[in-house]
């Protein structure tokens, strides 16, 4: 043996935290489901098809999964429903297929379902709700300088343009405004019609030369028919100070299809080519939570936009318990994104303090060690950063803090800007603005504490 065959037998004997492997991606058969059974591959890369057959309720799944899943299941998702609930359900086919429904206690343990379809024994039983959480819990509506345009840093705008989306995520952020109103939760409409609200954000954005950098969002522009979004895109390039766009979409995860039609690619490489030429960084941002959901269609779709004059595909996922909080799988899912489906992996963010989201969200020191846990494997470019987007002042990342009190499980942070509510604010620059850890992952004496905050 020599010396460096030597070196590399005793590496691998190492027992590495983590160890490295190509995977290949799949494609699971979602004939494997019996409502799916004769589903050709046509029908499935049907884009049409797919937001035709996304599931809406219990009698839908249960139409598709058959006896896979028990009763206890649907029971648990119904009592979910009723009691907790922040969004209600719209599940692409796409999405369902990355999940293991082989058995009842493998749906329930499946990472993708335990995001997308939460039931009641996933939700945190004391404590459910943080005392501190909201509905809009970034004030993103208090920002608003024209309906659906959030004005909170400096030089950047994200600009809503609807609030539907091809699927709905159980921890969504913007579950104040976003999607069907639940049995907890009447949600707060848009009034504007689309062109009116188009034009009140190019209005403002043409007045305020010193935003160079627009979120197209939503919502989910997959859900923008794509001559209106391709003519809002070609009117936000005609003003000159804007130099980047980013698309907002899951649905090149979550309904791949939907970015591989003829149209949409058509359209989207006429956005890219004047991108190019008129010298704006045109990128599309994509929500993959876990490695599951990366597969050949997803990745199709992700390599079809950049060969089209897209210069960035991206991922911002959002780091969930029982998901994707440990290091293996969040690795795992950064290698799937980076090596077989050219995704940069970019953020994860700690879910955020909305109601009933006590199950998923980890504590920020749970948050550092993960960011730690997770140097030196990936490529520098290519290694997320964790961020807390903190109410008031935005993405930090989680080493960022001024002063953590781990006890009660609160951070404090500072920022260098105003938000576009705060001009007036002698106080803005100066203050610490709180966060809060889940009070489950506090000791006994944190816990404690709380309890006498109930009021």
């Amino acid at each position: 043996m020599t010396a460096i065959q030597d070196a590399v037998s005793t590496a691998d004997t190492l027992g590495q935290p983590y160890s490295y492997a190509r995977k290949e991606l799949v494609e699971p058969d979602w004939r494997r489901f019996p409502g799916w059974r004769e589903v050709t591959e046509a029908q499935w890369r049907d884009a049409q098809w797919q937001r035709v057959h996304c599931l809406r309720n219990i009698k839908q799944l249960r139409a598709v999964l058959g006896d896979l899943v028990g009763d206890e299941f649907y029971e648990d998702l119904a009592a979910d429903q009723r009691e907790l609930a922040t969004m209600s359900m719209l599940l692409p086919p796409q999405m369902l297929n990355t999940m293991h429904a082989g058995s009842t206690e493998e749906f329930y343990a499946d990472p993708v379902r335990r995001y997308m379809l939460p039931v009641r024994s996933d939700r945190e039983p004391e404590w459910p709700s943080h005392p501190h959480s909201e509905r809009d819990s970034l004030h993103e509506t208090e920002m608003w300088v024209a309906e659906g345009l959030t004005h909170r840093y400096p030089t950047k705008v994200l600009a809503e343009l609807l609030s539907t989306c091809p699927q709905y995520c159980g921890h969504c952020t913007r579950m104040d405004l976003v999607g069907n109103s639940t049995e907890q939760v009447v949600k707060h409409k848009l009034a504007l019609k689309p062109v009116d609200r188009q034009d009140a954000m190019i209005d403002y954005l043409r007045a305020t030369p010193g935003v160079r950098d627009v979120v197209v969002s939503g919502g989910d522009v997959a859900n923008v028919p794509w001559h209106q979004l391709e003519s809002f895109l070609m009117r936000l390039m005609d003003i000159e100070t804007v130099r980047d766009i980013r698309l907002a979409t899951k649905a090149l995860a979550g309904l791949p299809q939907h970015w591989l039609q003829p149209k949409v690619v058509e359209g989207l490489q006429r956005v890219a080519v004047t991108a190019g030429r008129r010298g704006v960084n045109l990128a599309i941002h994509t929500h993959v939570n876990h490695a599951q959901s990366v597969t050949p269609l997803v990745a199709e779709a992700a390599r079809t936009a950049l060969e089209v004059g897209v210069r960035d595909v991206r991922n911002q996922g959002v780091l969930m318990r029982g998901v994707n909080a440990t290091q293996g799988a969040l690795l795992d899912l950064c290698f799937a994104l980076q090596d077989e489906a050219n995704i940069l992996p970019y953020y994860f963010y700690l879910c955020d303090m909305i109601p009933n989201a006590e199950h998923w969200r980890v504590a920020v020191w749970e948050a550092q060690e993960l960011q730690h846990a997770i140097m030196g494997y990936l490529p520098g470019y290519a290694t997320p950063r964790i961020v807390c987007d903190v109410p008031y002042v935005g993405k930090r990342w989680v080493h960022q803090l001024a002063e953590y009190d781990r006890e009660r499980g609160i951070s404090y942070w500072t920022k260098n800007y105003r938000t576009g509510i705060e001009h007036a604010d002698p106080e803005a620059l100066a203050r610490r603005y709180p966060y809060y850890d889940p009070i489950a992952t506090l000791p006994e004496a944190g816990r404690a504490w709380w309890k006498t905050q109930r009021g």
